[in-house]
């Protein structure tokens, strides 16, 4: 009976142990299972990342060679504009060609002309000593006779009758010398008023130049709409920006992708479409950019003024001048009188000066560069004080022009006498030039003199650092320097400023005056 109790006992202790083994068999099993699903779903993740790098990487292949296509493109297109402007560039070297040639055989035709004329006018001369010869003869042949007739009817002396004689030809030859000398000196005048009428007619042909008035606004294409809001930025923080940083009005509308801006200072306007232009294709629109891309703007329309002055005298066959005159030179890009462009008009009158100067036989390439340079000093006339003439004078005399030059430039409105018929020639010059039909306006210098007062007056305080008229004269924006004007002077400054407008100006309307105060710090991290 004990041995059956101990056997129970055993046996359960047995099969107690048995269940547990094969718990824990069950456990180490299931264990196993989830580590081996563990690594399944490790193995499925990475190599879901591995496909999902695989995409990336294809789709940034995709997007490089779509890019660099791009690229391709643009370069091309930019190949074949340089090589259509080449182009253009050659067949209008040709035509000038063409027109000197046609000037030349003109000119040539002219000159046989002449030449026959004064072939006409030799004969005729030797007629004319022929036909006084004979005259002569005969005269002697009279006073012979009445020599004769006195010695035998008053039986005077022979020096008494010879005086008598003497004194009747000589009155009656000093008559015919009178008339012939008035029928040369008219027949002259009216050769010369002729020939002085076809000078300044062949003159105006060869150097005919197209009249373009120049404007206020300049429009600037958009890729699409939707570049509009990207310009003006959030609560108009871009379009502020670069207002006042051009000062040039930025004027968006409902004129499908275009904006215009709108300004009396064409340099300003100017900087202001080659920045917009730049950020439009760089896409990334904000103030500092904007004031990047600004700065880039003005630093090559610096460059572009200097080629202008480079290539009005390459046109003109000018070879050597100072080059602070040529930058000054190629200012007058940007400036205006009375709607013409000045270096257009400053290279007109050079073209005409010359080709004068060449038909009188005088110093064609000296007339050229005192026609070239008789409006340099409106160039800076905005800078500095002082008539545009008075600017000019100082500034060749400063970089050793010809006396010539520099008295042609001061005469040419009659404010010195005039040393030499190139002087002469500048002021028939400039009067042509300025003289054709729509050459000039007015209205337009009398607009931009009104703007250019309002921004002196501004500018005159101390303090102020820039000052733009802008909205066509209806607003005054002034940016001062916070170190020198506090927030509360700005207030004082504005009304000050208005005050001053208001009793100097005439203006329609209203004109608004904003004081603009700003400080900034900028610190770099390397």
């Amino acid at each position: 009976m004990g041995c059956l109790i101990g056997y129970a006992i055993r046996k359960n202790a047995w099969e107690t142990k048995a269940e547990h083994a094969r718990q824990s068999g069950e456990a180490l099993l299931a264990k196993a299972n989830a580590e081996v699903e563990v690594a399944k779903a490790e193995v499925q993740a990475q190599k879901q990342a591995a496909e999902a790098v695989k995409r990336d990487a294809e789709t940034e292949k995709k997007a490089k060679i779509l890019e660099a296509q791009e690229e391709i493109r643009d370069y091309r297109q930019k190949v074949e504009d340089e090589l259509n402007g080449r182009r253009d560039e050659a067949a209008r070297k040709e035509n000038r060609l063409q027109q000197k040639e046609d000037t030349l055989d003109h000119r040539s035709n002219l000159l046989d002309d002449r030449e026959k004329q004064l072939t006409q006018r030799k004969n005729q001369i030797k007629q004319q000593e022929e036909k006084a010869a004979g005259l002569l003869e005969e005269a002697q042949q009279l006073v012979q006779k009445q020599n004769d007739k006195l010695l035998e009817i008053s039986r005077l002396d022979e020096a008494e009758a010879k005086k008598i004689v003497l004194a009747d030809v000589s009155d009656h030859l000093a008559k015919e010398k009178a008339e012939m000398i008035r029928a040369s000196e008219e027949e002259i005048s009216a050769k010369a008023d002729r020939f002085a009428h076809q000078i300044i007619v062949d003159a105006i042909q060869s150097s005919a130049a197209d009249t373009v008035a120049e404007t206020t606004v300049s429009v600037v294409d958009l890729p699409n709409d939707d570049m509009k809001g990207r310009i003006i930025g959030r609560e108009g923080r871009n379009i502020r920006s670069f207002e006042a940083m051009t000062g040039v009005d930025l004027i968006i509308d409902d004129t499908p992708k275009t904006v215009t801006l709108s300004g009396f200072d064409s340099i300003r306007r100017e900087v202001a479409k080659r920045a917009l232009q730049k950020l439009i294709k760089d896409g990334r629109i904000h103030p500092a950019r904007i004031e990047e891309m600004v700065d880039k703007a003005r630093k090559e329309v610096n460059d572009d003024i200097y080629e202008a002055g480079e290539s009005a005298l390459m046109e003109l066959g000018i070879h050597r001048m100072n080059p602070e005159l040529v930058k000054i030179l190629g200012r007058l890009k940007y400036r205006t009188s009375y709607g013409q462009n000045v270096l257009a008009h400053s290279i007109e009158v050079g073209k005409l000066a010359g080709t004068m100067a060449a038909e009188l036989g005088l110093d064609e390439k000296l007339a050229v560069r005192a026609g070239l340079l008789h409006d340099i000093g409106k160039a800076i006339d905005h800078d500095i004080e002082g008539s545009h003439v008075e600017i000019g004078v100082e500034l060749t005399r400063k970089y050793h022009e010809p006396e010539l030059v520099v008295n042609a430039i001061a005469a040419h409105h009659g404010d010195v006498p005039k040393l030499s018929f190139i002087a002469d020639l500048v002021v028939a010059a400039d009067t042509i030039s300025s003289a054709r039909p729509g050459a000039r306006s007015e209205s337009l210098e009398n607009y931009i003199r009104r703007l250019t007062e309002l921004e002196d007056i501004a500018n005159s305080y101390d303090g102020v650092k820039q000052a733009y008229a802008i909205q066509a004269g209806r607003e005054v924006r002034v940016m001062v320097e916070p170190a020198k004007i506090s927030d509360d002077e700005i207030t004082v400054l504005a009304h000050e400023i208005r005050d001053r407008v208001e009793k100097e100006l005439d203006y329609p309307g209203n004109i608004k005056i904003t004081v603009i105060r700003e400080k900034r710090a900028v610190a770099v991290a390397k």
